[in-house]
């Protein structure tokens, strides 16, 4: 373990976040996924072998997050890259959402991530920096009719990855950005399963995007490879958009 770089990938039972933690153990890191699903996240666990374990967190209790990382520290012996990949979805007009939406929106994608950062930072910080890489989105730039709350959840966490790459600079702690477009998930096909004529939307979403097509997880583990590997230690503050193209039109 000692001869490993050590990854935290949170939310990563599903989606983005497994493509995440199957790149960073091709990059040579021990990865400790979590997530709230004892089942998915031990089937990922089995999958990774010897190079991961699963860690169950539910991100949103008091505390569980200090908690989470305290045992990542406790199985490992340290904490190299914290990947903040914990999200949740949100579509609702912004004058129709109720309360506890927001409330739920904000709790996952930005105080979780927030308690996340902060634990992750303090050991860091103590040993020899580290990369902190928060999974935001190409709708924390932009704006999308239903996607308001969404979007600001993300852009929070945005604002954030630059103001703390400031801050933590000084103790060699970098923090940057990956900002997907839309990718294809099984959040992704479920949402286009409930269209009227899923084949015409999909034509119609690769049609907005430069590059032709919807993003892969591959494609942003890629990103988020980039900034976790110690040879690129002069690059924080930084978000970088995996949305073929979307956001420079």
């Amino acid at each position: 373990m000692d001869s490993k770089r050590v990854a935290l990938v949170t939310g990563a039972t599903s989606g983005i976040g497994i493509a995440i933690a199957r790149r960073l153990i091709k990059e040579g890191f021990f990865v400790v996924i979590s997530g709230r699903s004892t089942e998915r996240g031990g089937a990922v666990a089995a999958e990774l072998g010897d190079s991961g374990c699963f860690i169950q967190a539910d991100l949103t209790q008091p505390g569980a997050p200090q908690r989470l990382v305290d045992a990542v520290v406790e199985h490992t012996g340290k904490l190299d890259v914290l990947v903040n990949n914990a999200a949740i979805d949100h579509i609702n007009w912004i004058l129709k959402t109720p309360e506890e939406e927001i409330r739920e929106a904000f709790e996952i994608n930005t105080f979780a991530a927030i308690y996340c950062l902060q634990a992750a930072a303090r050991i860091m910080a103590a040993a020899d920096g580290g990369s902190i890489i928060n999974i935001t989105s190409r709708l924390a730039s932009i704006g999308v009719p239903t996607m308001s709350l969404y979007s600001a959840s993300k852009g929070a966490m945005l604002a954030l990855t630059k103001a703390a790459s400031v801050e933590l600079a000084e103790n060699n702690i970098r923090v940057n950005a990956v900002a997907p477009g839309m990718t294809r998930t099984q959040m992704f096909e479920d949402w286009l399963a409930s269209q009227d004529n899923p084949e015409a939307t999909e034509r119609e979403v690769s049609a907005a995007i430069p590059l032709g097509r919807v993003a892969l997880p591959e494609d942003v583990a890629g990103a988020v490879a980039y900034f976790a590997d110690p040879r690129n230690s002069y690059i924080t503050g930084t978000s970088l958009p995996v949305d073929g193209g979307y956001l420079a039109k």
